[in-house]
């Protein structure tokens, strides 16, 4: 597959389309109005890449966040904003999905013992972050909220190792997310358990 490439020096944003896009539903971008916040609960960005290209739906289509930050505060774009990608359950049509390459609780993810998240942000993937909602506000004319995934997907699954006990099926971007400091960088309004 040869992927279109372009790079944006102040952001360091490579566009790296998804294989799928075409199948995507397009919506102009005064449709949106809220970031999600994610992190790939996986090792790299060569896996998240994976992930993101496996077609999961009848559409032919995955799941997949629109940009990704790595570590070193590289920033990709899969998915284009003009575009509907598959980030969160009910909330799709309206928002962005921004993915951070975290482990998170990588490869046990419903592990009853294994639901604490400690791997930090980077400061690169944080200066990263503020950029690219700066650049997504000036961008999307009604953008004016931001939450974490697993304030809008608080769904439980049996635990992988107790079929007697739960766990929440999104823990993202977790306990590690500095809230505090990206409110204060950039003028959106946190919302939690919100009706799609």
């Amino acid at each position: 597959m040869t992927l279109t490439s372009t790079f944006d020096p102040a952001l360091r944003l490579v566009t790296e389309p998804l294989p799928y896009v075409d199948l995507l539903e397009k919506r102009p971008l005064s449709q949106i109005d809220l970031v999600v916040m994610h992190c790939t609960e996986l090792p790299d960005m060569a896996m998240a890449r994976e992930y993101g290209e496996r077609v999961l739906y009848e559409a032919g289509t995955g799941a997949s966040g629109h940009y990704y930050i790595d570590r070193d505060g590289s920033v990709y774009q899969y998915v284009d904003p003009a575009l509907i990608a598959n980030h969160t359950r009910g909330f799709n049509p309206r928002s962005v999905g921004i993915e951070i390459v975290n482990t998170g609780r990588y490869p046990n993810w419903y592990d009853s013992g294994n639901q604490i998240m400690t791997e930090p942000y980077t400061a690169e993937q944080i200066a990263a972050l503020k950029q690219l909602l700066l650049r997504l506000k000036s961008e999307c004319p009604n953008l004016q909220y931001i939450a974490g995934h697993e304030d809008l997907d608080t769904a439980e699954v049996t635990a992988s190792d107790d079929p007697d006990k739960t766990v929440f099926r999104k823990r993202d971007p977790g306990p590690q997310f500095p809230w505090q400091e990206i409110l204060a960088a950039v003028e959106l309004k946190q919302i939690t358990q919100v009706t799609p």
